[in-house]
């Protein structure tokens, strides 16, 4: 079975419909555009410029079971775009064979601002990334090799390598960049927190949402910063460790004060990327939200800021406030934008 893209002759007519009765054409953008109100990305473009033709290939791989050892998973079977790139079938990770992982696989939406990946933050460059699940035992389980040799085999891929990278000799190199030229497009900036931060007329929160706003801004703007709500950083947020006593930032660093640190997630698209957390034990965000309104765990690992009121961070009621809040912060046009996807056939 191949992957191939949401092209057609429906979208050939489309097209010509417009420019028949349309003064103004829709073409989607080269390259890479940062949102209004966004800080510059962490991302190096200038290392790997991003294309049309090189957004292409990416998406073609990410795709594309062939980077699998029996060619039966691909990227995008752990990050499903209707999750937000992330799983939300599985609470945990599954890869080759059934194999069970021991995390659950995270949205990949804003990778460009990323400075550390995995929840861990084992990988420090996004053009090295996609190194670790392909060639993991439970994940993808091929070697490098190997996949540079079913891809110079395969009638697509050096044709459009060579029109990316000038050469169809294709290297590890090629298809790591290839695949961030398409991840770093995977952006997240429309959701209705972002059209009331852009003032859009017309849009606006109700005052339940506002009240969670400002809850948001006192209670959980110290970790998860806008506009990406995330800070990017690791911390112990009282959770405690799960059945796989996964130590999480520890084992990267072997440093005691990491135990059970793991990487400040984003807090958009969250109607899309349950089941929450490392492991994915909160199947709701209500449940999420729970956790915080008594169940912390106070250990001396525990982040300074949960260490009060007796574990309890938020009231219910205030739970209610922020839940409405979080809701705005959903994107439906990036779990929707046809750009970003594949049709199988």
């Amino acid at each position: 079975m191949r992957l191939y893209y949401k092209t057609g002759t429906a979208l050939l007519l489309l097209s010509l419909l417009l420019l028949a009765f349309s003064t103004v054409v829709y073409n989607p953008p080269v390259g890479f555009q940062q949102p209004a109100g966004f800080p510059p990305p962490v991302y190096d473009f200038s290392a790997n410029r991003p294309t049309e033709a090189g957004f292409e290939l990416g998406k073609h791989l990410f795709y594309d079971p062939i980077l699998s050892a029996n060619n039966s998973i691909s990227c995008g079977s752990c990050h499903q775009q209707s999750a937000a790139f992330a799983d939300s079938s599985k609470t945990l990770s599954t890869g080759v064979e059934g194999r069970l992982g021991v995390r659950n696989s995270p949205p990949l939406m804003n990778m460009a601002w990323n400075k550390h990946f995995f929840w861990d933050g084992s990988v420090m460059n996004l053009d090295l990334q996609p190194i670790v699940p392909i060639t993991n035992h439970v994940e993808m389980d091929e070697t490098l090799p190997n996949i540079i040799r079913k891809l110079r085999n395969d009638p697509y891929y050096p044709q459009a390598f060579n029109k990316v990278f000038g050469t169809d000799n294709i290297t590890v190199t090629h298809i790591m960049k290839a695949l961030s030229q398409f991840i770093t497009q995977c952006v997240s900036s429309n959701a209705r927190y972002d059209q009331v931060s852009r003032k859009e007329k017309g849009v606006g929160f109700t005052a339940i949402e506002q009240q969670g706003y400002a809850l948001f801004k006192q209670k959980c703007n110290h970790c998860h910063q806008e506009p990406l709500f995330t800070d990017y950083t690791f911390r112990n947020n009282g959770i405690g460790p799960g059945t796989g006593n996964d130590n999480g930032r520890y084992t990267i660093t072997m440093k005691p004060e990491d135990k059970y640190l793991f990487k400040v997630p984003s807090l958009r698209n969250l109607a899309y990327t349950a089941p929450y957390m490392h492991d994915g034990r909160f199947a709701t965000l209500e449940a999420a939200l729970d956790h915080y309104t008594g169940n912390l765990s106070t250990t001396p690992g525990t982040d300074s800021l949960f260490k009060k009121n007796n574990g309890a961070y938020i009231t219910a009621e205030e739970k209610n406030k922020l839940l409405a809040f979080l809701h705005t912060l959903n994107d439906e046009s990036f779990i929707k934008n046809s750009r970003l996807a594949a049709r199988i056939e």
